[in-house]
């Protein structure tokens, strides 16, 4: 990435939604225990360390059929035994990556309303928000039903902006901060521009789409807030 950002970049955003996993919160090694330990449960193989972080972004139910190549019956039986391990054990083993908190205040600070949009189930992401002292950043925190109705990026992004819309909220100039494919292939179905992350757990690949990869807060600082 060069350090003369593009003109569509560096515009003034009225309204920006985060990714939760990889983005706001480094919750692989939480994630990556309990899927372990489910696949234990289960009487399962565990997939290697690299092969668990594939499942770290996508809802869980979708990965669980195309990477582990479960049924619908089996993976819906994997989704409850697993939420119930993450519930009880790996909900806060996870860290909010340095300098997002500076972000997040300083966008409060310039009076731009801010939303979570993630796969996870929304009540667990509210947990966690709430849990690290995050949610009082965020003016809507949209995720995953528990019935996986609603699990889809581009169905969370689209209900992220009805409670936005709303609320009144100004989405001219609206757009995605995320780390994975499922981030900017589902802001996009919903007409909106992708700013990846790179500390999160997308490979550099994913960044097709995506108007702008930043290294650091800072950057990312730049870009939202010029």
């Amino acid at each position: 990435m060069t350090d003369t950002l593009p003109r569509t970049v560096t515009r003034t955003w009225t309204c920006v939604l985060f990714d939760l996993d990889g983005t706001l919160t480094d919750s692989a090694s939480g994630i990556t225990a309990s899927l372990a330990s489910t696949f234990e449960t289960l009487g399962l193989p565990v997939p290697s360390p690299a092969q668990l972080v594939e499942y770290v972004g996508p809802p869980l139910l979708e990965s669980l059929r195309d990477l582990a190549g479960m049924t619908e019956e089996e993976a819906r039986n994997a989704l409850a035994v697993y939420r119930a391990s993450y519930h009880e054990h790996g909900a806060f083993d996870s860290a909010v990556f340095p300098g997002i908190r500076g972000v997040l205040q300083r966008l409060r600070d310039a009076g731009i309303p801010l939303a979570v949009a993630t796969s996870k189930p929304e009540a667990q992401a509210a947990r966690i928000l709430e849990h690290f002292d995050l949610a009082k950043y965020f003016d809507v925190v949209a995720g995953a039903t528990e019935d996986e109705s609603r699990s889809a990026k581009a169905d969370v992004v689209a209900e992220a902006i009805r409670r936005l819309t709303e609320q009144g909220v100004d989405l001219a100039q609206t757009v995605m901060v995320g780390d994975r494919s499922f981030d900017v292939e589902g802001a996009a179905e919903n007409g909106l521009p992708t700013i990846l992350v790179e500390w999160g757990y997308g490979s550099p690949a994913e960044a097709a789409g995506a108007i702008a990869v930043v290294h650091s807060t800072d950057q990312l600082s730049s870009l939202l807030l010029g």
